[in-house]
């Protein structure tokens, strides 16, 4: 049987139909006991027949298939499994008969602490931990619960049974059919499901509550929790009943399955998991506490319900046909989401917020080691690491370019139609193309294959010419400053100064020129208050470069707000990439940011304040004579802001201030505010001694704990001390996070050492470890000797897949000396496995990137001069 070992993709023989399975789970032992029997079509000759299962205990003795056309009961001579391949291959004695049969199987398991297949989560009950069964499939996870044929085209139905003690709630993706109890067990079976993918089935099985409402069509919705978090559940169930609503008409096809449950975990490694029918969160994505959460934490909650329901349509009813087109249903999701909470909630304004995810794509993709949005998947250990901001922001961001192209109603009528053609069915990506080509009558495939099928993206260099010109050329944008021939289809926007106009085209080739006379009506070249911007509201996945005349134009525009947000958005953000790649010099940066002293929108401060807090990381490896200006530089920049936000909210706010509070007043403390940092400890003090006090409301809890280890050390721990105190006391996951996040902040070195080492504790969630890793540019260098020194402890209590890439990223990425990065090199030379391989590639990239641009910057000649000068400005 070799020739099955080490294949990408199980043999086409043996066609799954339809699975019977019972579970019966210990949560005294983790372990778990479960039988199979599968409704198999042979479809071609075989002896044998290969599955997937991975870490199950199986006896040949248990085995059997039994051919419906035959009544024959064969038994197979071997069962082999093969763990590196995660299969298992069952050779018969003879050929067996072609047609439906039937295979049978039993088996058993560990719930494992691994966050993945089925597994076990911890909570607490008056004091007391108590554990909940839980499966996480996606994305080839189900053959840790039972053998299966564990690939997203290999559809079938399923019909689950659960033996489970009598006092604990059990779900699954349908409703109970009936129960039969049995002393301390009972005996829950459930409907059978339409036909699915096996990443998609679910069990939870533990101690819930639950608040319930329905859809005007009759879908039961219901939104479960640990025993006493109902009421944090309520605006999740409002959210998701209006958002069953929103996805119907826009779909034209109503949600297929009788209810709905949303369930909040607490171990989860993901945000969520659209499994059908019962879709499982990490708390902090599902609970909501009206007097404890933040705004912040609030949109969270929608953005991933209107997220996960997306799924329900774009990925459970219509399934992408292999890992390779993943992106069909998170980049879809992704935007979807946006499309349905500007619909609920116009106020937040979240197709502006979209430009913070377009912007992490942007990031990733400037990357050598990108990958294309439909990247080649030949093994299911390389599967995890695609769950990244390509397939998910990149892919979204595709999409908008894509609907700004055709237009709402085209667009939304050629989805309308796709999904119905593939419901209960697979596609590819070029079956969405075709979709969209018939409903629009444009040439999709032409334009979209360029972005989905290669890696990257263009800068458009624009320069305006004589004769009223505007000249374009595109190139790849790599931050690393490497060449490539790549080319793509631009859709090109613009619009030109105080005339209102605006004009399209596809640049097709590497270079192309706009004549301009016939729609402005000055001479432009002349003319310098005319300011061009291209790209409009960034609906383009590209980046533009302006020469040096069209720039100081629209530093002058931005200073007098003529320019709408996400444009004043798009100038800075693209400028900061130029600088980062070496192609502008910091200085041309700087000048820039000192544009945006007025700025009042919440998108562009967001940005301005993480471009600031980078440029002061790396400032400090630069030039460290040059911090202090630095810092007061950006204060300066701050300040209006934060004048006009204070630190207390005030009545009928918009959602957008209430957010950027927080964040501005983290920006400060970051750059050494002295008195943001005395009214944080002065506000810090009062919550401890009442946690109830109006000093700190949710909304700038983690700016005042950052500001509160900005001034600990290892001779004054207070503040450390009494982060740790709230951490423990604490029964919000949201509130564990606000600590989590901010305790690495810290300048002292030894006090990161402490966090680094409490977050391997079993004090601190695994699913959470990674969130306290925001080290600061003082803990770097520390934070990457404890990571080689705890490799080990890291890789046993993490394991493979998105965890151990989380710590890997947030570790090296923010390195900036080319010997860190050597030291990184050799460190991982024979460390790296097929999960972790493109992670550990691309953060030493970053790495690599960061030390090229302290190079550039150290030979800077007027740095210095600039720096000062911007720091003595009031803004």
């Amino acid at each position: 049987m070799a020739e099955f070992k080490g294949q990408p993709r199980l043999p086409e023989f043996a066609v799954p139909k339809h699975y019977e399975i019972r579970l019966k789970p210990d949560l005294s032992s983790f372990r778990f006991a479960g039988s199979v029997a599968v409704d198999l079509d042979i479809v071609s000759s075989t002896k044998a027949i290969v599955l997937n299962a991975a870490e199950l205990s199986i006896t040949s003795g248990s085995v059997s298939f039994s051919s419906k056309a035959t009544s024959e009961v064969m038994k197979p001579v071997t069962a082999e499994a093969v763990e590196a391949d995660e299969i298992l291959i069952l050779e018969f004695p003879e050929t067996i008969p072609l047609g439906i049969g039937v295979l049978k199987l039993e088996f058993e398991g560990i719930l494992n602490d691994k966050l993945k297949g089925f597994y076990r989560s911890a909570y607490t009950i008056n004091g007391e931990t108590k554990h909940m069964a839980v499966t996480q499939f996606e994305p080839v996870d189900a053959r840790r619960c039972f053998p299966c044929w564990d690939e997203p085209a290999l559809k079938a139905t399923f019909k689950i049974t659960l033996d489970v003690p009598s006092q604990l709630v059990a779900l699954s993706n349908m409703p109970v059919t009936k129960e039969e109890v049995d002393g301390s067990v009972k005996t829950v079976f459930y409907q059978e499901t339409p036909l699915m993918s096996t990443y998609l089935v679910a069990v939870v099985v533990g101690m819930l509550d639950y608040v319930e409402d329905h859809t005007s069509d009759g879908v039961k919705v219901r939104v479960y929790s640990q025993v006493g978090k109902a009421d944090q559940a309520k605006f999740a169930l409002d959210v998701a009943v209006k958002t069953l609503e929103f996805y119907k008409s826009y779909f034209s096809i109503p949600y297929l399955l009788p209810k709905l449950d949303l369930i909040a975990i607490p171990d989860f490694a993901a945000g969520a998991m659209e499994n059908y029918g019962l879709v499982t969160f990490r708390e902090t994505a599902l609970l909501f506490d009206e007097q404890r959460s933040a705004a912040a934490n609030k949109q969270r909650v929608a953005e991933v319900v209107a997220h996960e329901l997306a799924h329900q349509w774009f990925g459970d009813l219509v399934t992408m046909k292999w890992w390779t087109h993943l992106w069909l249903n998170e980049g879809f999701a992704t935007w979807m989401s946006h499309l349905a909470n500007d619909n609920l909630f116009p106020e937040w304004k979240v197709w502006t917020q979209f430009l913070g995810e377009f912007s992490d794509a942007l990031r990733l993709d400037s990357l050598e080691e990108s990958h294309p949005i439909e990247v080649e998947i030949n093994h299911a250990s390389q599967i995890d690491e695609i769950f990244d901001a390509i397939s998910y922001q990149k892919g979204a961001s595709v999409i908008r370019m894509l609907h700004n192209y055709l237009g709402a109603e085209p667009f939304q009528r050629s989805i309308a139609s796709y999904v119905r053609k593939y419901a209960h069915s697979n596609a590819k990506t070029e079956d969405l193309w075709t979709a969209l080509e018939e409903g629009s009558g444009k040439p999709v495939s032409k334009l979209m294959n360029l972005w989905t099928k290669q890696k990257g993206y263009p800068i458009v260099a624009v320069s305006l010419v004589e004769d009223q010109k505007l000249k374009f050329e595109q190139s790849q944008f790599l931050l690393n400053g490497a060449a490539s021939d790549s080319q793509w289809i631009v859709p090109i926007s613009s619009c030109y100064g105080s005339y209102g106009e605006h004009k399209s085209l596809l640049l097709e080739s590497k270079s192309g020129t706009l004549d301009i006379k016939e729609f402005v009506g000055s001479n432009v070249v002349e003319d310098s208050s005319v300011w061009i911007k291209l790209n409009v509201a960034q609906t383009g996945f590209y980046r533009v470069k302006y020469d040096n005349d069209l720039t100081a134009r629209l530093r002058t525009a931005i200073e007098k707000k003529y320019l709408n947000d996400m444009d004043r958005y798009g100038i800075l953000d693209d400028a900061f990439a130029l600088c980062m790649a070496r192609q502008q010099p910091l200085t041309s940066l700087l000048t820039l940011l000192s544009s945006y002293g007025q700025e009042l929108e919440y998108i562009v401060l967001t940005n301005l304040s993480n471009i600031c807090r980078t440029v002061q990381r790396i400032a400090a490896d630069a030039t460290p004579e040059l911090l202090n200006s630095v810092n007061q530089f950006f204060i300066n920049l701050s300040m209006n802001s934060a004048k006009r936000l204070g630190w207390d909210p005030k009545q009928g706010e918009s959602h957008l201030d209430s957010m950027l509070r927080g964040d501005i007043l983290t920006t400060l403390s970051l750059f050494g505010h002295g008195p943001t940092l005395t009214e944080a400890n002065k506000r810090f003090q009062a919550y401890l001694d009442d946690r109830n006090t109006p000093l700190l409301p949710p909304d700038i809890r983690q700016a005042t704990y950052v500001a509160v280890m900005q001034t600990v050390s290892t001779k004054n721990t207070w503040g450390y001390e009494s982060l740790l105190r709230v951490y423990r006391e604490t029964d919000l996951s949201q509130e564990k996070t606000r600590v989590l996040g901010a305790l690495a902040s810290c300048p002292d070195p030894d006090i990161v050492l402490q966090v680094l080492n409490f977050l391997l504790t079993p004090e601190v969630r695994k699913q959470d470890a990674a969130l306290g890793l925001a080290v600061s540019k003082e803990g770097r260098e520390t934070a990457w000797k404890w990571f080689k020194a705890n490799w080990e402890n890291i890789w046993q209590t993490l394991g493979s897949g998105s965890l151990i890439n989380r710590f890997i990223k947030a570790i090296v990425s923010p390195l900036a000396s080319s010997e860190m990065v050597k030291e990184v090199e050799n460190f991982f030379q024979n460390r790296t496995t097929a999960s972790t391989s493109r992670t550990v590639k691309q953060s030493i990239e970053k790495a690599r990137i960061n030390a090229m641009w302290v190079e550039s910057i150290r030979k800077e000649t007027k740095l210095a001069e600039v720096v000062k000068e911007l720091a003595n400005r009031t803004y």
